[in-house]
Parts: structure tokens; sequence; C-alpha cells
């Protein structure tokens, strides 16, 4: 788990019980037994969580995945039930809240990759692969892939990092059928933000998704085989998604393959952590220092902006 400069301290409320407290959302759980999902402010990097918040940015992911979701409702089904806010909940809350489903979550990261970069790169310059998938040769960074590749993860044991997986390692891990599932929806949800993305000026680099089913329906993962037929119940897309946490996000009037690109999403914060200018040593134990005004507000601007651009509306 990623380490918290300052530990959030949950809000109790009437009839919710809390469940777990991320890196960004509070999870909790209603009398109905649907889960409550509370975007905060939180923003993390590096494995910290850090000590200052971004001003509106969990009000943005939130109506930004509800976006999508409308987007995306003839692909996938998804998790959400609606948006309100529970009784004697903090003020605070509003436009933060999403009521869910409670799923059985699958244990892969299903990331989409239609560009060449991050992890992606490291790998394909040493192997000519991606998640063992053979790539052709001149590629360089940035570049756009002849098609988009699923590139699956699984949480690793010790720590906050994704381990990226070949398909046959999915396919032990959930069972043949639901991992050719994962693959073709992942592309598919995919293919279809990659275009929307695109009309309205924004590159989709990579992105990752998380899916389930239905509590209770009967399927265990790793259960299913070629022999033994379709899993029960549809694979249901919850969490966040096309979002600036969750995607790699460029302006395609400044995308040029051969050099790292103009960061659209949190990248930014990241890179000025990593910069002489925050006097952080990453390699160290100590946390990361507090965020000047001037990245808190570049980094606002890059979510509200990207919220903008996707949906065509100003964030208010």
């Amino acid at each position: 788990m990623p380490g918290f400069v300052e530990t959030p301290q949950p809000a109790r409320v009437p009839g919710l019980e809390h469940l777990h407290t991320g890196k960004v959302r509070d999870l909790y759980r209603n009398e109905a037994g649907e889960l409550v999902m509370v975007a905060s402010d939180r923003i993390s990097a590096y494995d910290w969580v850090l000590p200052t918040e971004i001003p509106d940015k969990g009000r943005i992911l939130t109506r930004l995945t509800q976006w999508w979701f409308d987007q995306l409702a003839d692909l996938v089904p998804n998790h959400l039930i609606s948006t309100e806010v529970p009784a004697g909940a903090p003020a605070d809350w509003e436009g933060r809240v999403m009521v869910c489903r409670p799923l059985e979550m699958l244990p892969i990261e299903c990331v989409a990759r239609g560009y060449l970069t991050g992890s992606g790169l490291v790998e394909y310059r040493r192997d000519r692969t991606v998640c063992g998938l053979a790539l052709p040769p001149g590629l360089e960074d940035g570049s756009e892939l002849p098609a988009p590749i699923f590139t699956p993860a699984t949480k690793a044991d010790v720590g906050d990092h994704d381990e990226n997986v070949t398909h046959e390692e999915v396919a032990r891990r959930v069972g043949v059928e639901t991992a050719a599932e994962l693959r073709q929806l992942t592309l598919a949800v995919y293919g279809r933000g990659r275009d929307i993305a695109r009309d309205r000026g924004i590159i989709l680099a990579d992105t990752k998704f998380e899916f389930g089913r239905e509590a209770g329906s009967g399927h265990a993962a790793g259960t299913d085989t070629a022999a033994d037929g379709a899993a029960d119940g549809p694979l249901i897309l919850a969490d966040e998604v096309l979002t600036p946490d969750s995607s790699r996000f460029w302006l395609k009037s400044e995308w040029a393959p051969g050099r790292p690109q103009q960061p659209f999403d949190k990248q930014y914060l990241r890179d000025w952590l990593a910069s002489p200018a925050s006097g952080w040593d990453r390699g160290g134990h100590t946390p990361p220092p507090p965020l000047p005004e001037e990245v808190v507000a570049g980094t606002r601007e890059r979510y509200a902006e990207a919220y903008r651009l996707l949906t065509g509306l100003a964030w208010d």
C-alpha cells in the first residue's frame, strides 16, 4: 500500500459502515448492502499519498467517470446505481459520491495501450515485446502502435506497483474464457474512448480498467475453462474510468514521437516531485514535501481542462 504522509480519518455517517480508505477514495457500505464510494481530493505519486490536496479533483474524477459510463453504456454495463449523497453525510461529499452495486472483482488490472511509453517502452527497448507481445522494430517513445494491445497487470504482493503479466498468466488466474472476455472488452472500451478523445484533441495513450461480476453470481475466478462454457453473469465495469488518474492523456496538437510527450494528466505533478526543485530524495525513506501553490494550480488546471475537452463542458 502507498504511504500516507497524513493519514486521513474517515467520516462517520449514520447508516454507513466504513470499509476502506484508499489512495483517493473512501469506501463504505450502506444498510442495503450497496457500496458508497467517495472521491477525495487526495493525490498520490511514487507510492505516497501526498500531503497536499488538489481542489475539486475528486469531483472532477467522479463527474468524468459518470460521463464515460454514459458513453460506454452500449458496450458494457457498469456498477453505478446513483450519485445521491447519503443522509447525514458531510456537505463536502456533494459531487463526490457514487453508490454502486457490490461486485466480485477480478484480480486483474486490464490495461490497454495504443501508444508506446512508460513501462511498455522499457520492456520494448529490452526485448522488443510488451507483456510478451512482439512488436515491430523502429518504435520510439510516443509511437502509435500498429493496433492497440491488451497488456494486463496484477497487484504485487508487496507495495503498490502493478506487475505486467502475459495473457497466458491471466488465463491461469481467472480461466481461459474469462481471460478472452477481459481482452475483448478492454480493447473495445479503449477503442471507444480513444476515438472520442481523439475527436476532442486528446490522445489516449493507455489506460486501465477494472471488471467484476455480480456478487453471488456463482462465478469464482479461475474456475472456468474453454470446456466449461461461459462463466455466470456478464463482466461489469467498475471503479473510475478514463480519468487522468487511470489514463495517460496527451494533447494531440503537441504529440511528437521520439521524445517524452507533454503530459496532460498527473504526470505533471510527478515530474515536479522528481525534479531538483522539489528537493525530495525519492530513493530515501522520507515522505514527499508539500506541493507549492503553482504546482497545485497547474495540476488542478490539467484535470479541469481534461474534463472540459472531453465532455465539451466547462468545469464550474
